[in-house]
């Protein structure tokens, strides 16, 4: 049984070993991969990605980050290709093969139909005289010279690099696209992602009371306000404008100092210059001025700087922003 610094040992040449190989891969870029980049911006059609056994599982991983960042893409595994699904190749796609080898059988049966209707291949592979390197419009080398694999089988830094080259694709369509955080966000509606990136502070406070008092409200009145909102906070307001903010912990801090509260008004105790953020801003910002700040709550004001509500840390924290 090994011990544990061997089982370090072995991870570190494993991950040592496939970073050196993706360093490599740089150095094989040619003119083929500006090409294969050119084809799919002009194409009218699809990326189809296709490939067979770990290549097939990079495939759909390629697929995912294609759609992902506005490329349309499908997976099409080489082995139901050549038994039905070739039909989701449409006129206009490109296709991109993925094989270690380029010399797989399934590869070689399907290439040449795929040519026949006249669509546009690009090959990933470690072999470029093979059957694909040498038949596919465009070759992207990803060559290298050993699996992370002991015994040299495992598909492990050969399937790293062709998951690293369908990366390198993705964002050069991309950046060429000139994709921002804003499209990204259109690809990514769901989940603590899809949120950070498009849910802003007007959905969060629309479910929240709208906890408020006046200056010369009574400490009574500020502390039933706060009860009853149950924010832990209430803004001071003047002419809709906030002037103020009690939060339960100044309610606490003055109960602490003094026995008798009946002449306290909230102007006594609130804090001023309160911080605010804009209705209209990004969840996320109002989590960073949280954090910031260290607090746990913060007002919120319209276009007009008109009190609106307050958003807790803890309405974040239910929407997965954190």
């Amino acid at each position: 049984m090994k011990n544990n610094s061997t089982i370090i040992d072995s991870a570190k040449q494993t991950i040592l070993a496939e970073s050196k190989a993706i360093a490599n891969i740089a150095h094989l870029l040619d003119h083929n991969f500006e090409n294969a980049i050119h084809c799919i911006q002009n194409s009218k059609g699809r990326v189809i990605v296709t490939g067979i056994g770990k290549s097939a599982n990079i495939g759909t991983k390629i697929v995912a980050t294609f759609n992902s960042t506005g490329t349309p893409a499908v997976f099409m595994h080489a082995a139901d290709a050549i038994h039905g699904d070739l039909g989701n190749v449409l006129e206009d796609d490109v296709v991109i093969c993925i094989s270690k080898s380029g010399n797989t059988p399934e590869i070689k049966v399907l290439l040449p139909l795929i040519q026949n209707y006249g669509n546009k291949v690009i090959a990933i592979t470690g072999n470029v005289d093979s059957f694909l390197g040498t038949n596919a419009d465009f070759v992207l080398n990803t060559y290298i010279e050993k699996e992370a694999c002991p015994n040299n089988l495992a598909p492990t830094t050969s399937t790293t690099a062709q998951l690293v080259m369908g990366d390198a694709l993705a964002v050069c369509l991309l950046d060429l696209k000139g994709f921002t955080h804003n499209d990204f966000a259109k690809y990514h509606p769901g989940g603590a992602l899809g949120k950070r990136l498009y849910l802003r502070v007007s959905d969060l406070i629309k479910n929240n009371e709208v906890p408020q008092v006046f200056e010369d409200d009574t400490i009574s009145r500020v502390i039933v306000e706060i009860s009853e909102k149950r924010l832990g906070v209430t803004a001071v307001v003047k002419n809709k404008e906030i002037v103020g903010i009690v939060t339960d912990g100044d309610i606490r801090r003055m109960l602490n100092k003094n026995s008798n509260i009946q002449d306290f008004r909230a102007k006594d105790i609130m804090g001023k210059n309160p911080k605010s953020i804009s209705m209209e801003a990004m969840a996320i910002e109002a989590l960073e001025t949280l954090e910031v700040n260290n607090i746990t709550q913060i007002l919120v004001v319209d276009a007009k700087n008109i009190y609106v509500g307050v958003v807790h840390l803890h309405d974040l924290l239910k929407e997965g922003i954190f």
